[in-house]
């Protein structure tokens, strides 16, 4: 033990991995690194730090200006991208630390996994996806965020297995299994909290969802959390999948939501205002680029216009997104000055 007294507090976090996650864990330790090398930090670990930096950068605050589920909800209790981005963290790190797997690795893929969403949440994105000739994918756009976008366009320098959890957490194999406990969490999430926010808005009731799914999964959003976490953890960290009955029933619900919620006309009621909005502030950019602040003016000196001013777009708020329509595109009221 007296060897510990000569570690830095990251040199013996580092030995408490190794000597406490299980094999199928990522350490910390054996990162395959940094896009541009970066000096260890004493302290932390390298996806400590990164947990850190996506905590503290611009793209994460906004999160809490984005749509989860429902346009401009009025009630207080409703979901945003960043209320949804921590319940999938909390999901995500009890998982990991049942398994025994990274919880800083599943922590800082958790937290930075949606910040390529647009305004306007998947509306926003299918808009952008049929404007832009490239198309357009918010976990592709996530990793253009923390390469490319954040800190005056240097970037996060985040390591190869956050980038790579983030690309891969909608529907691809991701590289570790803490990025692939980040898969099972986002959609334990918003299964869950959508039906919450959907009863909430008066578009379901609890006893609406079938019966054969709640016998299975439970008769709650606290007991269908706790079921599908507790069978996935109960398959170890090898296997990482739900059993086949628990499985069934929640593809079943996926698709449930689908139906009844996601694809649900008083649901979907704005979204044509969102791609009427969105195509409009994209037709804006696109007619002359140099209205696009320095930073995405420089953007598409390197990708393309087309993929500049949709970084732009996909990085504003609802709020903002919707001002910015109103000030370009609306009459401003007449006064005497």
């Amino acid at each position: 033990m007296d060897d510990m007294k000569e570690l830095t507090p990251r040199e013996r976090y580092e030995r408490f991995e190794r000597e406490l996650l299980c094999s199928e864990a990522c350490l910390s330790s054996e990162t395959k690194g940094r896009e541009h090398p970066a000096e260890l930090c004493p302290l932390r670990t390298e996806f400590q730090r990164d947990r850190d930096k996506v905590i503290h950068c611009n793209s994460f605050r906004r999160l809490k200006l984005k749509t989860q589920v429902f346009l401009s909800p009025t009630g207080d209790h409703y979901r945003t991208r960043l209320t949804h981005t921590l319940e999938v963290g909390q999901i995500a790190r009890t998982i990991a630390r049942a398994m025994r797997l990274n919880e800083d690795l599943t922590e800082a893929i958790a937290m930075a996994h949606d910040l390529g969403h647009t305004p306007f949440g998947h509306a926003g994105e299918r808009a952008l996806n049929a404007i832009n000739p490239h198309g357009f994918k918010h976990y592709e756009q996530g990793v253009r965020v923390v390469r490319f976008i954040e800190n005056g366009g240097k970037g996060l320098n985040l390591t190869y297995e956050v980038r790579d959890g983030i690309l891969k957490h909608t529907n691809m194999v991701a590289e570790t299994k803490e990025g692939n406990v980040v898969r099972y969490a986002d959609v334990i999430a918003y299964l869950n909290h959508d039906i919450d926010d959907s009863i909430r808005a008066g578009i379901l009731t609890e006893e609406q969802i079938p019966r054969e799914i709640t016998d299975v999964l439970g008769h709650s959003k606290s007991e269908r959390i706790t079921t599908l976490v507790t069978d996935l953890v109960a398959g170890g960290a090898e296997r990482l999948s739900l059993s086949p009955e628990v499985d069934k029933q929640y593809r079943a619900l996926r698709e449930f939501m689908f139906a009844s919620v996601y694809r649900n006309p008083t649901c979907k009621s704005e979204e044509d205002k969102t791609e009427t909005m969105l195509g409009a502030l994209y037709g804006h950019y696109m007619q002359d680029i140099s209205r696009l602040p320095p930073l995405y003016r420089e953007l598409s000196e390197r990708f393309g216009k087309e993929t500049a001013v949709c970084d732009y777009i996909a990085g504003m708020s609802d709020k903002y997104a919707a001002d910015l329509f109103a000030e370009i595109y609306i009459p401003a009221a007449w006064s005497r000055r």
